[in-house]
């Protein structure tokens, strides 16, 4: 395994929605990052949400792996505790790529996703989803 993938899930009368992000430069994507050497999958997840979306928070559940035909990238999930409830969308300033904006918000799990979700992204949500 070498990618990381904490997913938030919040609740709605419409069902679940998961926590996604506009990326400026490479469209709507989950929160995903390479594990570090010497880092745990736990504490890989809980440093890729910190950077990429200013939440801190930690990991609940292990949702399990991924094989994502793509670049041989093994991802692994857990789903996180968050213990306040989050706004519909901010925008987050990240260090990645020499500095962006990621402008986050909700996806519902009972809607498919577009051709604004890069194809690997839209397999990571799908498998996620059946492991909810």
């Amino acid at each position: 395994m070498n990618k990381a993938c904490p997913v938030v899930i919040r609740e709605r009368p419409n069902g679940k929605e998961i926590l996604v992000f506009r990326h400026p430069l490479a469209g709507n994507q989950v929160v995903k990052g390479t594990i570090e050497s010497g880092e745990t999958l736990k504490s890989a997840c809980e440093r890729e949400l910190f950077e990429e979306s200013g939440i801190k928070t930690v990991c609940d559940s292990y949702l399990g792996e991924w094989v994502s035909n793509y670049e041989n990238q093994i991802w692994g999930f857990y789903l996180m505790k968050t213990k306040d409830n989050l706004p519909d969308n901010w925008v987050h300033f990240t260090e990645d790529g020499g500095g962006l904006e990621f402008s986050f918000f909700w996806h519902s799990l009972n809607s498919d996703t577009d051709d604004t979700f890069h194809p690997l992204f839209q397999g990571a949500i799908s498998y996620i989803n059946k492991r909810l």
